[in-house]
């Protein structure tokens, strides 16, 4: 990515290069989530913590959504003032301390201080990747790569499950150090890595670095500084900030909340859903051990049943690739909700009957379930967020609610075994209602909507705008052309020819 020489990663190279490399972030916290949920039952992690309770081990696995909650509300304030860039470097480099205090660990309460570093690390990378993401991306592959990242947050999680695996055939405490130690070797190349990729034009032009801004986008487009296409894009950036400069609003968290209160909690909301939704998908090792102990499963066996479920999981995440941009957000939110409350009900109705053929049928709707999820609501409430915030708030907007999925991911964790214990197979029945409530709620069709038309989106110019009044008819204001390229676009009635 060298400024110099011939040989330089411009165009799509460039795009696609920075986009696998920012993708380490989001592998790195789903190899850290899935990690501990293979060790902590092998015999030497077990022995080692001198036989730990379960409310030990809870503390152990959840302390990270503890920490990555912190800092994702941080990350906001930390990501205007020194960029997208520098914000990945510290947040890979917070996760490799926590991975190697965790590594070296002497003892319980060492393991609770590498968790939550780790997890400062993870609230970090999981804001500000996808914000960099989309301030990089161009409006036709935007939503693609997005659900490229997904995929590699999947693909994190197998590696983990699968190492676990491997390593619990070592007879020794390596058998759970050497898991732990992975993640330090790819926070590190992440952290060294992030040095040579480029800065996100929108924070450049936004903090005056006009012509470091310009090179970027030319970089994007090809390597030509004088090419229109970058041209244009980079007079479309500046317009909007200058625009948003003059309306003498500033960019604090109360103007946030009083001009972009529905964006704020759609992208809230969208996170939310995203945790009360997938029963199996936040709690897949739970529910399976569960399962797969009245199956037979136990043990090793639990863990290779976890991870051939993690490689179904990664190919459910493949399709959106190809569709997202073609048939746009809502139809994969909605198709992914029907799906996923199906297979909730019909869990719910074999629990009801425990019937020998119960557990079976369990583990195919869990496998249902995770594809659907891996399909709808696992990528596309990363995307979202950060696409429809502008980009005077679009860092504090983008914390919130990512620190909104820490936050759900933490009750949603905790409160889980409560609730089977209580109210038993009714709990998936409630969790089919969630599914059903996330079907209901309007999100506006971004698909192929640059990042700073996205105020025609919500019609910010409406006085009377309710969220209510565009239940299914979302695209109410946008006017759909189908140009002589043969592509759907869209335009609003006001904006310019």
């Amino acid at each position: 990515m060298s400024r110099g020489g011939t040989n330089r990663l411009v165009g799509q190279r460039l795009l696609y290069a920075v986009s696998i490399f920012a993708s380490l972030g989001v592998f790195l916290f789903g190899y850290d989530q899935g990690v501990m949920s293979g060790i902590i039952t092998g015999p030497h992690f077990i022995k080692y913590f001198n036989k730990p309770t379960a409310f030990e081990v809870g503390c152990i696995v959840s302390i990270l959504e503890i920490g990555a909650l912190v800092t994702s509300l941080a990350a906001g304030r930390i990501g205007d003032i020194i960029g997208r860039k520098g914000t990945l470097f510290i947040g890979a480099v917070v996760f490799t301390i926590g991975g190697t205090i965790q590594t070296f660990t002497v003892g319980f309460w060492s393991m609770m201080v590498g968790r939550i570093v780790s997890g400062f690390g993870v609230g970090l990378l999981s804001t500000i990747v996808p914000i960099y993401q989309s301030e990089i991306s161009p409006p036709d592959h935007r939503g693609a790569l997005a659900c490229a990242e997904f995929t590699m947050n999947i693909v994190g999680y197998a590696v983990s499950v699968w190492t676990d695996y491997f390593c619990s055939f070592i007879d020794s405490n390596l058998s759970w150090r050497i898991p732990l130690f992975l993640q330090c070797i790819i926070g590190t190349l992440l952290a060294i890595g992030s040095l040579a990729m480029p800065e996100s034009p929108r924070w450049l032009l936004d903090t005056d670095r006009d012509e470091r801004g310009m090179r970027v986008i030319a970089d994007l487009h090809g390597g030509d500084m004088d090419d229109p296409t970058a041209r244009a894009e980079f007079r479309d950036i500046k317009e909007k900030i200058i625009l948003e400069r003059r309306s003498g609003e500033g960019r604090s968290y109360k103007m946030m909340w009083k001009k972009y209160k529905q964006r704020v909690l759609l992208a809230m909301s969208s996170q939310a859903f995203a945790q009360l939704v997938p029963l199996f998908a936040n709690s897949a090792a739970s529910v399976s051990d569960t399962r797969g102990v009245e199956a037979g499963w136990v043990g090793r066996q639990a863990i290779l049943m976890t991870g051939v479920n993690a490689i179904i999981y990664i190919l459910s995440t493949l399709p959106p690739w190809y569709l997202v941009d073609r048939w746009g957000r809502r139809p994969i939110l909605l198709s992914g909700a029907v799906i996923m409350a199906a297979a909730l009900y019909a869990t719910g109705w074999f629990m009801f009957l425990n019937s020998p053929e119960t557990p079976n049928a369990v583990v195919l709707c869990v496998i249902v379930f995770n594809a659907a999820f891996g399909f709808s609501w696992g990528p596309l409430p990363w995307l979202y967020p950060p696409e429809i915030m502008p980009l005077t708030i679009r860092a504090k907007g983008v914390s919130l609610s990512t620190a909104t999925n820490w936050a759900f991911n933490f009750l949603v964790g905790v409160g889980t075994p409560v609730l089977q214990e209580v109210i038993e197979w009714r709990l998936y029945f409630m969790h089919a209602l969630f599914c059903g409530l996330s079907f209901v709620v309007v999100y506006p069709e971004t698909k192929g909507v640059p990042l700073e038309e996205m105020d025609a989106v919500f019609g910010e110019g409406n006085l009377f705008h309710p969220l209510w009044s565009r239940v299914n008819f979302s695209c109410f204001f946008l006017v759909f052309r189908y140009d002589h390229n043969r592509r759907w676009s869209c335009s609003t009635r006001s904006s310019k020819a």
